[in-house]
């Protein structure tokens, strides 16, 4: 800490003597002495000064004129008055000392044969030893951050070892703002409430930081700093302190977020080299080759091919312009929840698709579903659970599910919905509602200038599976007309209602646009 008026008491070389404010000796902290005869000073003062006087152009006769001279230092935020006695006053004015105590401004007498140069020196030997040992401790605290961050553990090591030299707490987030690691253990719940902060400097390129107020209910300060080297960020480290940090602080947080960029990129690199294994497992699989693909993998993905999986597509909805921005923070979404999890999970990126295979009861597919369902970005396919042998069907159910949900404007679709409702909700696509409606124009437009209802007739013949009583019961016509307008329907049509395809796509037609 920097030097105080009871350091410079505790030097016996100064010979100092307290007058006033004896009570504030401890934390008066000097951080300059000034010398000066002025009767105001004050205008060249910046405060934290102890201020040296012989008094020599004081008005020592008049209380008044010293009881504003001490006010204008102690406004000036002077931190005490030293005294030089033997030059121009034999003793220090009483009534200097009677202002003194007034205002609570520390005075101190300085003897004929203590020089004020001195005092100057003294207190600039003790500002460089600070300084020095601030520095020596600041340089000892990146070393051990160092030394944390080479640790097997190294993000939670780090965190910890910052946030106990602080006194605070530290966290750290993903690209996508989640909270990954935080120290103590009780501060993630504290950093997970600022995401709204941090998704502010997610849209600021990298570096950048913000100095914002904690939580609600905290007395926090709150400095976020975005992580990474290219536009768009890697990570963001929170750092939450009752105090505004000090120049070593700072200095200590810059080097975690130094050390954390570092390790990021490093990570980056690492990734991109998994994802590259990855998109070859992905094709051995997709191509039916499992033991191939299990004996590439070796330990890298553990027991992911040996359990049920499911596998998920997804795509930048079409109306997103930031379409890859979309797919990549679900990439990295993937990732934090296995890495929290522990689980492997296979996730291949290309261009703006994502795919991903994960454990069918882990918790990676649930964060993936949380992250997509009710999404304007994204809209993706989930498949049913199956065994590695299975992943080609499932990766074809994901990819029809995907196809449902982007007609069905939906942004999740899981295959179960496709295999076990009805197939009338895709008949909504653009193409089938053309042939519906080319299919049935003829007839259409027979009824529109000849009587007939041959739409209507078709609709509940069809119904009716070909019974002819029933189906005219429904029209309300007699059995012959029906078959009547049944021949009718063949001739515009040019094809026989005894094929089962026609009828089919007669049905379908009529479903879908009829």
């Amino acid at each position: 800490m920097p030097p105080t008026l009871a350091s410079l008491l505790r030097n016996p070389a100064l010979k100092l003597a307290v007058l006033a404010g004896g009570d504030r000796l401890e934390e008066a902290a000097v951080r300059w002495v000034h010398t000066s005869e002025l009767d105001d000073p004050a205008p060249y003062l910046e405060g934290g000064e102890l201020l040296l006087t012989t008094g020599l152009k004081l008005d020592v006769g008049s209380p008044e004129a010293l009881g504003q001279y001490v006010a204008r230092l102690a406004g000036a935020g002077v931190v005490g008055l030293g005294f030089g006695v033997g030059v121009s006053h034999d003793a220090v004015p009483q009534a200097l000392v009677d202002a003194a105590s007034a205002h609570r401004l520390p005075l101190l007498e300085v003897p004929h044969r203590t020089p004020f140069i001195a005092i100057s020196k003294a207190v600039s030997a003790e500002i460089a030893a600070d300084r020095y040992k601030a520095v020596t401790a600041g340089f000892e605290a990146q070393r051990e951050l160092t030394r944390a961050a080479l640790a097997p553990d190294g993000t939670t090591a780090l965190l910890s070892r910052l946030a106990a030299h602080l006194n605070g707490w530290a966290a750290l987030y993903d690209a996508s703002g989640a909270v990954v690691a935080a120290a103590p253990e009780w501060a993630g719940r504290r950093a997970a409430r600022l995401a709204g902060e941090v998704e502010r400097l997610r849209g600021r390129p990298a570096p950048a930081s913000a100095a914002v107020a904690g939580p609600a209910g905290t007395e926090d300060r709150v400095e976020l700093q975005s992580l990474g080297t290219g536009r768009r960020p890697r990570g963001f480290l929170a750092v939450g302190t009752e105090e505004r940090p000090d120049t070593s602080a700072r200095y200590l947080v810059h080097a975690a977020v130094a050390l954390l960029t570092l390790s990021l990129e490093q990570s980056q690199a690492l990734q991109d080299t998994q994802q590259r294994l990855g998109a070859a497992l992905l094709r051995m699989l997709l191509a039916g080759e499992p033991e191939h693909a299990r004996t590439v993998a070796g330990r890298l993905y553990g027991g992911l091919f040996d359990a049920p999986v499911r596998v998920l597509v997804a795509e930048a909805a079409e109306r997103v312009e930031a379409a890859g921005d979309a797919v990549g923070l679900l990439a990295e979404r993937v990732e934090t929840a296995g890495m929290r999890s522990a689980e492997p999970v296979l996730a291949v990126r290309d261009e703006d698709r994502l795919t991903v295979l994960a454990a069918a009861e882990g918790e990676v597919v649930p964060s993936c579903v949380a992250a997509v369902d009710g999404s304007d970005d994204l809209v993706a396919g989930l498949s049913a659970a199956v065994g590695a042998a299975g992943v080609p069907a499932a990766h074809e159910q994901a990819e029809r599910a995907l196809a449902v949900a982007r007609r069905r404007g939906r942004s999740l679709v899981e295959h179960d919905e496709v295999g076990s409702g009805s197939v009338l909700p895709l008949l909504g696509d653009d193409a089938v509602r053309a042939f519906s409606d080319g299919l049935l124009r003829p007839l259409r437009e027979h009824d529109a200038t000849a009587r007939g209802d041959l739409v209507a007739s078709l609709r509940a013949w069809l119904s009716r599976h070909g019974q002819w009583d029933a189906a005219a019961a429904d029209l309300g016509v007699h059995r012959h007309t029906l078959r009547y307008r049944m021949r009718r329907v063949e001739e515009i049509l040019g094809r026989s209602l005894d094929d089962p395809d026609v009828r089919m796509e007669l049905w379908l037609a009529l479903k879908s646009g009829g």
